[in-house]
């Protein structure tokens, strides 16, 4: 990886892309009745992925950028799961049949904070509303500092497959300065329950760029997390947005690495876990070269949605719980964030749909566009503008944050085919927003492009 290149484009405030147009450009001009229309336009051959949020945690990591909230009383998540399981059979409703489901993902929020009993119910609800199909991935976010062994027998018998675990750091200087401190005896106790339980895939989540961390004690942490052999690794880089998230605060500023120390550690990351024979995936993920993520990536078939890097090739995507964002033919729907405005909603037999983005031909242009540029570090504009009835000169044109980086080598072009050059991978990122027709630099909306 090029460090002048992180030193010139490092500091930009860029989009994850895991949608397109991204949430920030969602409007209340879509709501329920909107939504209604859409889940009833569904094609009959048309499968499902589904994704249930969970904002609730036992305390509060400050590093944090997801919607949740903390919570002591165990009533309050009980009445927040009855809500779930009535938008599921009002989302099932609507649609007017069982449709196929092919993946389920649980995120958070802590998913794993429900009683046993409840996530067993909430998983047969959505088996009877929905075709869960044997071969179904059903994928749960979780706490190693709270998951209990009932839990993860509950979760044996619903069916999940995967589990995703935050580590994050096992430097304990890191640990205290984000509010979340953490074993690795705790996180190895996980992983033994989960994989005696059957629950083969194990995902690991770790972040570069947290207050103190160093490249050092980056590395400790991969060494660790490497002697418990998970199939996945995601690595993001923190991103740190106080004005948006209050608790971020807490966060000495002072002692956050800089750009070039972020882009140090991101490499160091990357490079030892490629040294232990995982495969690079898109911007920052990482699998065993038998792992199904791998094999998509090899195949060209992966996939990119509000989970990140993805196996899932469903068009559609029904977001369940409190703030949960859908995708479908027709466009975005995000839920209320409020828990309180959401549970509102759906005990009057409404859809709890606050916002979303009704998609054009552009946006769908640009969006596969920047879905194979984001999964496979390059796309043949010839080929995605011909499916879509455009001319790649013209989307060139339209480009104009392409040209420095062509400039710089992070892109060539050889005829309308695009490709992000290998020592520039990591700024994937920036390339994909020369595509990005709705964004505004001027907006400290995302996270730092390294």
């Amino acid at each position: 990886m090029r460090a002048d290149l992180a030193v010139s484009y490092g500091d930009e405030r860029l989009p994850r892309y895991t949608s397109y147009p991204t949430a920030p450009h969602f409007s209340p001009a879509i709501g329920g009745d909107t939504y209604a229309g859409w889940l009833a336009e569904l094609p009959a051959g048309a499968s499902a992925s589904l994704y249930l949020h969970v904002p609730f945690c036992r305390e509060m990591c400050w590093y944090c950028g997801c919607h949740t909230q903390i919570v002591r009383r165990d009533d309050l998540i009980a009445a927040y799961q009855r809500t779930l399981r009535s938008e599921i059979v009002q989302v099932a409703d609507t649609i007017g049949r069982r449709i196929k489901v092919e993946h389920i993902h649980f995120g958070g929020g802590t998913p794993t904070i429900m009683a046993p009993e409840a996530f067993v119910e909430l998983m047969a609800t959505m088996r009877q509303a929905f075709f869960v199909l044997p071969t179904t991935e059903i994928a749960v976010e979780i706490d190693p500092r709270t998951l209990t062994a009932d839990m993860v027998e509950a979760m044996r018998l619903s069916g999940v497959n995967r589990a995703s675990l935050g580590v994050q750091s096992f430097d304990p200087v890191v640990q205290r300065a984000i509010n979340r401190v953490q074993s690795f005896e705790q996180t190895a106790c996980v992983v033994d329950m989960l994989r005696r339980a059957d629950i083969a895939g194990v995902n690991f989540d770790l972040i570069y760029g947290l207050p103190h961390q160093t490249v050092a004690s980056c590395l400790d942490t991969v060494r660790r997390a490497l002697a418990l052999a998970p199939d996945r690794f995601s690595v993001f880089g923190y991103a740190h947005v106080p004005d948006f998230k209050k608790h971020q605060r807490m966060i000495n500023e002072a002692v956050l690495p800089d750009g070039p120390a972020r882009h140090d550690q991101a490499c160091a990351i990357a490079n030892a876990l490629k040294e232990a024979s995982y495969v690079q995936i898109g911007l920052d993920h990482f699998a065993r070269p038998d792992d199904s993520m791998a094999v998509a990536f090899q195949e060209r078939t992966l996939r990119r949605n509000f989970q990140g890097y993805t196996t899932d090739k469903a068009e559609v995507l029904l977001g369940f719980g409190a703030s949960a964002i859908g995708h479908l033919p027709q466009g975005y729907v995000q839920n209320h964030v409020q828990i309180g405005a959401y549970a509102q909603c759906i005990s009057a037999g409404r859809l709890a749909t606050a916002k979303g983005y009704g998609l054009t031909d552009d946006d769908r242009l640009r969006a596969d566009i920047i879905e194979r540029i984001m999964c496979e570090f390059g796309a043949d504009l010839g080929d995605i503008c011909a499916r879509h009835g455009a001319e790649p000169e013209a989307m060139l044109k339209s480009a104009s944050r392409l040209k420095p980086l062509i400039s710089d080598g992070v892109v060539r072009l050889d005829g309308d085919k695009l490709a992000v050059a290998r020592d520039s991978r990591f700024l994937v990122r920036s390339v994909a927003a020369a595509f990005d027709a709705h964004l505004d630099p001027g907006k400290q909306l995302h996270s730092r492009a390294v």
